[in-house]
């Protein structure tokens, strides 16, 4: 490679574009990497395509580069009203150019297979080591409440990611939002999937985001498959006796569930349609289970003892 302008030293054209730019950075940064390259000037030749490809990725330095040459970025370049850019220099680091743009801290692992691949017949070809491999999901809980799983609701989520520059190798964080649509009757561990929605990079497809719905504590309830369970206190004279339970639904609606039968540890009701819709079919539900937890009185007199003692078997 002969010492010529930046475009000579990536062989191209002052016509070309960003994409050329970037495709020529990668075949010569290969090409000219010391660790594989053991001529003597490899390093030398290395770090000039490094900056080579900086100064023609990153459009101000360009456009300074095409009006001035090396001198308006060394120097500064004249703009505005006597005034002039800020100077630029290489710091001679073409190692970070290269981890920059392939996207790892250890590129030889990823990028160059062993030196024993290199060789004629089958088995993965450079061009299959230099595959871009997809980041691992990303995957957060989005808690929502038994009531929003209920009815079904709307989520709107904030991420921040790296989005990649036109110049093919930098990246700048922006915020983006995602929208989540709880279908009724969606269960915990549902996982809902952005795809393509992590940190973008020179090198790798961005990883997908994932949700995974969990919900929060209810004071009332607790599901268990399509069922709601539902535990409530009562007297041991309405354990006996007969009452009624009064519950408020999830939907806000207000039940009145008579309790005809006497009520043994081991009973429970079921309300058949008063639990969870179904998420494939919103419309059929699953059931209501009251359980009991009879409360027995502290202490008696001896007329109620008596009087218990005549009236139960």
């Amino acid at each position: 490679m002969t010492i010529g302008s930046h475009y000579d030293t990536l062989q191209l054209q002052r016509s070309c574009l960003p994409d050329d730019v970037r495709k020529a950075y990668r075949k010569l940064s290969l090409e000219y990497h010391p660790d594989r390259n053991q001529s003597i000037d490899a390093k030398e030749k290395f770090n000039r395509v490094a900056e080579a490809f900086v100064v023609l990725s990153t459009p101000k330095l360009r456009a300074i580069y095409d009006r001035f040459g090396m001198d308006g970025l060394r120097y500064g370049a004249p703009q505005g009203h006597n005034d002039y850019t800020e100077p630029w220099i290489f710091d001679g680091d073409g190692e970070k150019v290269f981890r920059d743009f392939f996207g790892t801290d250890n590129p030889f692992k990823e990028i160059f297979p062993p030196l024993d691949e290199f060789k004629l017949g089958s088995g993965p070809s450079l061009s299959q080591k230099l595959r871009r491999h997809q980041s691992p999901p990303i995957e957060s809980d989005l808690f929502i409440t038994l009531e929003e799983a209920y009815t079904g609701c709307v989520k709107k989520l904030k991420i921040t990611r790296k989005i990649l520059n036109d110049d093919g190798h930098t990246t700048t964080q922006r915020d983006k939002i995602l929208t989540v649509h709880v279908k009724p009757g969606w269960k915990q561990g549902t996982r809902v999937t952005f795809p393509k929605e992590g940190d973008q990079g020179p090198n790798n497809i961005p990883a997908d985001v994932v949700f995974i719905i969990k919900y929060r504590d209810h004071p009332r309830f607790t599901r268990k498959g399509n069922d709601l369970f539902h535990r409530t206190n009562v007297k041991l004279s309405d354990a006996l006796c007969g009452c009624s339970v009064s519950l408020l639904t999830l939907d806000e609606r207000e039940l009145n569930i008579p309790i005809n039968d006497v009520i043994t540890p081991s009973v429970i009701k079921r309300v058949a349609g008063e639990g969870m819709p179904l998420s494939k079919n919103p419309s059929e539900h699953g059931d209501l289970i009251i359980e009991f937890n009879v409360v027995f009185p502290t202490n008696l007199s001896d007329e109620s003892k008596r009087l218990v003692r005549n009236a139960l078997p």
